[in-house]
């Protein structure tokens, strides 16, 4: 995509990270709150998570899942029961110890000294422990399942360094958590969640995305197994887009969810959890983003049209106002992906350009432009966001609407498109130990944000082969996919042994 501006500085060719930075600022996703590592979410890009969780909430309804909603604290014995669980969260843990504040000396707040809880609280993490006790008491028999929740909610993660939607120590997220008779019934559930994810990313985030089970490293604390779908960001590391848990009868045994069976036995129930986050609209910045700013596709943006009236301070704005009423309507009255197409009218008083950048930097996938000149032949001009910044097309008013809706068929099918080529592009299949080294080093001269991709190579399943890669090039193991199985006779890209699985490895976020 030719470009005759460059409304964000830096580039991300210059500096990927700070490019990212200054396109959530520009497009005013968010910004840092008063409490280190949190974020305020503001309205353009709450509203792309109102998108986010309304299309994925239906798709789950769709599957016999229903909302409930869970306590954010969470007892700290209910941690404690499930010991590979504790140990994989403890680090990242906030805990609420008193609950009431005084004043001390100098007139200053302090925790209450007397005030300290008989048992400290966790402030939810992810709520496996907590949910998985209530469950003990609704499940009683095979009649009871299989159960399918979900909850929409904030956790909260104590991260060290954080990044404006990508880790940030509080965010938000939909869990889902089910019980099932037997083993087989969870696994199922399991990758049905993982074909969900991957179907809700690529069609309507238009993110192609890579799914597989992760290595026994990797893996969701107290899981039997976490499967996970991969995503390949704009400076070409992996982004982690969703996960589902086989949670075994692990969580079972720690809370106490046991059933009668057909045959009136005790069982113990099989788990599954799963989940996304507000990180997607991270990876939907990454992904589509370019040197003006977010590219939104449009199954999901909060806005798919903004009319801009070309105003001249003086009695012809009347008319060119109501024009734009007019032309709004007509493309209300249309219908894109089941739904009336979104359009904004921007009234404002602000020069023509000013509004023109602010909506680039925004994303809005389609601006048109209203003036006299317009009028006078019943037209309107048309700009693309995909497309360069100022190139324009005239449209008379009767093909609009078709216009329109064919022209947001191909702009969300032109993202999948150069996200899929783009990632195409930077994945190699790796054999050799020495290739796979240059593959990931660092570049000797250039932008140091950008280098390697996705390298499937293959890997004797050793724990210390994972370990080298973590440790020596900063690649961990972002998932096995399935279709890479019949490639394992090929030897280890690390030590030379037999081969146990072809792994995709990147460097991630």
């Amino acid at each position: 995509m030719a470009k005759t501006g460059n409304a964000i500085s830096p580039a991300r060719s210059a500096d990927y990270a700070a490019w990212y930075q200054e396109a959530v600022r520009a497009a005013d996703l968010a910004e840092n709150a008063p409490v280190r590592g949190c974020m305020v979410i503001k309205p353009w890009g709450y509203a792309l998570w109102e998108n986010i969780q309304a299309i994925l909430d239906g798709m789950l309804k769709q599957t016999g899942h229903r909302n409930a909603y869970f306590p954010l604290l969470i007892p700290l014995s209910y941690l404690e029961k499930e010991a590979e669980h504790v140990d994989g969260f403890a680090k990242e843990c906030a805990v609420v110890t008193h609950h009431r504040l005084v004043k001390d000396a100098g007139g200053g707040l302090v925790p209450d000294k007397d005030a300290i809880l008989p048992e400290p609280y966790i402030i939810r993490p992810t709520s496996e422990t907590i949910i998985g006790a209530v469950f003990a008491s609704w499940v009683q028999t095979h009649r009871d399942l299989p159960l399918l929740i979900n909850q929409w909610a904030n956790v909260l993660r104590w991260e060290m360094r954080t990044r404006l939607f990508l880790r940030t120590i509080e965010f938000l997220w939909q869990e889902g958590h089910t019980v099932h008779e037997t083993s087989d019934d969870a696994l199922a559930e399991t990758l049905k969640i993982l074909k969900l994810y991957t179907d809700f990313v690529q069609n309507y985030l238009a993110i192609p995305v890579v799914s597989g089970v992760k290595s026994p490293s990797e893996r969701f604390a107290g899981a039997v197994e976490t499967y996970s779908i991969e995503a390949m960001m704009g400076d070409r590391k992996a982004l982690q887009a969703g996960t589902s848990q086989f949670l075994g009868q692990n969580f079972a045994r720690a809370s106490g969810i046991q059933f009668r069976n057909r045959t009136g036995a005790a069982e113990f129930g099989w788990t599954t959890s799963w989940g996304v986050s507000t990180r997607l609209i991270g990876a939907i910045v990454m992904t589509h983003g370019d040197d003006n700013g977010i590219v939104l596709p449009p199954r999901i943006t909060p806005m798919h049209v903004v009319i801009l009236p070309v105003m001249r301070g003086d009695d012809a704005d009347a008319v060119v106002f109501e024009y734009a009423d007019s032309v709004a309507a007509q493309l209300r009255d249309a219908t894109f992906d089941g739904r009336s197409i979104l359009v904004e009218i921007d009234k404002r008083e602000a020069g023509g350009g000013h509004k023109q950048w602010d909506w680039i930097k925004k994303g809005v996938p389609i601006r048109i432009e209203v003036g006299p000149r317009d009028i006078e032949h019943d037209a309107v001009t048309l700009f693309r966001r995909d497309e360069e910044t100022r190139r324009s097309k005239k449209v008379a008013r009767p093909e609009l609407a078709s216009l329109v809706v064919a022209t947001l068929d191909e702009i969300q099918k032109g993202c999948f498109d150069r996200a899929l080529a783009h990632r195409d592009t930077n994945t190699r299949h790796i054999s050799k130990k020495s290739d796979f080294v240059e593959f990931f080093e660092l570049p000797k001269s250039g932008n140091r944000e950008i280098y390697g991709g996705f390298a499937l190579s293959p890997w004797c399943g050793s724990p210390a082969c994972e370990e080298w890669a973590k440790t020596t090039l900063k690649v961990t193991i972002r998932c096995i996919p399935e279709e890479t199985s019949a490639d394992r006779r090929e030897p280890c890209v690390v030590c030379g042994q037999p081969g146990a699985a072809v792994p995709l490895f990147a460097r991630s976020y």
